[in-house]
C-alpha cells in the first residue's frame, strides 16, 4: 500500500502547486494588470462588432500568408456535351467520275494512291455515239453559217428593192434557228467530254486530291454515266457526330469542339446542325471543320466534347471559388477590408469554370483559390469544397 500512498502523495502535492500558481496568476492580473486586461477584451469586441455577419476581414499579408488568390469575374461561359462520331470528305471534296457517254477505254492515266489535280485526264475512251454528236454539232454549225450568210444577201437584196420585205424576214427566222440548233449541238458535245472527229475523249477530274479508285482497264468498256475512278481530297473532311436532341438546342453554329482522334487532339467548329437528322434515334448531326492540327482520315472514328453557349447575361467563375455554406451556393466578393460571402445561382459547369446565372453583375474580383479556407474562417458551414 506504500507505493500507491506515495503517488496519491505525490498527485495531491502537484495539485495544490497548480491551484498556487493559478490563484497567484489571478492576483497579478487583478492588482497590477486589470486595466490592460479590459482594454484586450474591449477591443476584440470591437473588432467582432466592426465585421458584419457573411465578411471575413483579412489584411493583404494575412491573405498572401493564408495562399488566397483573387481573379476577376468573366463574362461568357458555356456547357459542354460529349460526342461520338466519324470523319467524312466533304461533299465537294469527293468525286465520282463517270463516263459522259459509252464507249471503249483507250488508256488509263492514273492508279489507286495517285495524286491528281482538277482537270487531269484520268482515261481516254473512243465512243461512236460521241462521234455522232460531233459530226452533228459540225452539221449544225454548218447550216448556221448558212443561213447567216443568206439573211445577209436579202438584207442587201431588200435595199435595192430586189427582194421582198417578207422573204427577209423569212430568211432572218430561219437563221435565228440554225444558230439555236448549233448551239444546242455545241452543248451536247461539250457534256459528252468534247469528243473529237473520231469520237475520242478524255475524262477528267473536276477536283484536285487523290484517286482512290479506278473502276476501268484498257480494252474495256465503260457504259454511259458508269463510273471510271473514284477521287477525294484527304485535306478536306467534315467531322460527322450524332448528338443527343437537346444539343440542337445548346449548339451553335460557330461552337468550339475539343476533338480526340487516333493521332492527336484538335480542335474544330460547328458548321451545322440537324435536329432529328440522325434516323429512327431522334439523334442531333452536328458537322464540325477542323481549325487547327492534322485532321484524321476519312472513315476513322473520333470522340468530342462540344463548348455549348452560355446562358444570356451569364457570368462565370473558377469552380474552386464556388463555395456551399449553410446549403446554399455563394464566392466570396473582395472588400476594401476582406471579402462578403454572396449567394449565387449556379449554371453549368465547363473546362474548369462555373456559370453564374444570378448574384454577381459581372465588375466584382474575387476569391478563387483558396477560397475554402474563408468558408472556414466564417464558421458557417463544413470545410468541404462546394460544388
Amino acid at each position: 500500500m506504500r507505493p500507491f500512498m506515495n503517488n496519491r502523495a505525490r498527485l495531491l502535492t502537484g495539485a495544490a502547486v497548480v491551484v498556487i500558481a493559478v490563484g497567484g496568476a489571478a492576483f497579478l492580473l487583478t492588482r497590477d494588470g486589470a486595466e490592460p486586461a479590459q482594454a484586450v477584451a474591449a477591443e476584440a469586441e470591437a473588432e467582432a462588432a466592426e465585421a458584419p455577419e457573411g465578411v471575413v476581414q483579412l489584411t493583404a499579408e494575412q491573405m498572401q500568408a493564408s495562399g488566397i488568390s483573387v481573379v476577376s469575374v468573366e463574362r461568357g461561359g458555356g456547357g459542354e456535351v460529349r460526342l461520338s462520331g466519324r470523319v467524312e470528305p466533304m461533299i465537294d471534296a469527293r468525286a465520282a467520275v463517270a463516263a459522259p457517254v459509252g464507249g471503249r477505254v483507250e488508256r488509263v492515266l492514273v492508279a489507286p494512291g495517285q495524286a491528281v489535280r482538277a482537270g487531269q485526264v484520268l482515261a481516254v475512251v473512243v465512243s461512236g455515239d460521241a462521234a455522232v454528236m460531233r459530226a452533228d454539232a459540225d452539221a449544225a454549225s454548218a447550216a448556221a453559217d448558212a443561213a447567216r450568210s443568206a439573211y445577209q444577201r436579202d438584207s442587201r437584196l431588200a435595199e435595192q428593192g430586189v427582194v421582198a420585205r417578207q422573204d427577209v424576214e423569212a430568211a432572218h427566222a430561219r437563221y435565228l434557228g440554225a444558230e439555236a440548233a448549233g448551239r444546242a449541238a455545241r452543248a451536247r458535245v461539250a457534256a459528252s467530254g468534247a469528243p473529237n472527229a473520231a469520237g475520242r475523249l478524255s475524262v477528267t477530274t473536276p477536283i484536285s486530291g487523290v484517286v482512290t479508285s479506278v473502276q476501268v482497264g484498257p480494252g474495256g468498256f465503260a457504259a454511259q454515266g458508269g463510273v471510271v475512278a473514284e477521287v477525294s481530297d484527304p485535306t478536306r473532311v467534315d467531322l460527322v457526330f450524332h448528338a443527343p436532341p437537346l444539343a440542337a438546342v445548346q449548339a451553335r453554329l460557330g461552337s468550339t469542339i475539343k476533338v480526340q482522334g487516333p493521332a492527336g487532339a484538335f480542335d474544330a467548329v460547328v458548321t451545322g446542325v440537324a435536329a432529328g437528322a440522325g434516323g429512327d434515334s431522334g439523334a442531333t448531326v452536328v458537322r464540325a471543320r477542323p481549325t487547327q492540327g492534322q485532321p484524321p482520315p476519312a472513315g476513322a472514328s473520333v470522340t468530342g466534347v462540344l463548348t455549348t453557349t452560355a446562358a444570356p447575361g451569364a457570368v462565370t467563375v473558377p469552380t474552386e471559388a464556388v463555395q456551399t455554406v449553410e446549403g446554399s451556393a455563394v464566392v466570396f466578393v473582395q472588400t476594401k477590408d476582406g471579402f462578403r460571402a454572396a449567394p449565387v445561382l449556379t449554371g453549368r459547369q465547363a473546362g474548369g469554370r462555373t456559370e453564374i446565372l444570378r448574384g454577381l453583375n459581372g465588375d466584382e474580383r474575387i476569391a478563387a483559390a483558396g477560397a475554402f479556407l474563408l468558408k472556414a474562417q466564417l464558421g458557417l458551414g463544413d470545410a468541404d469544397h462546394g460544388h
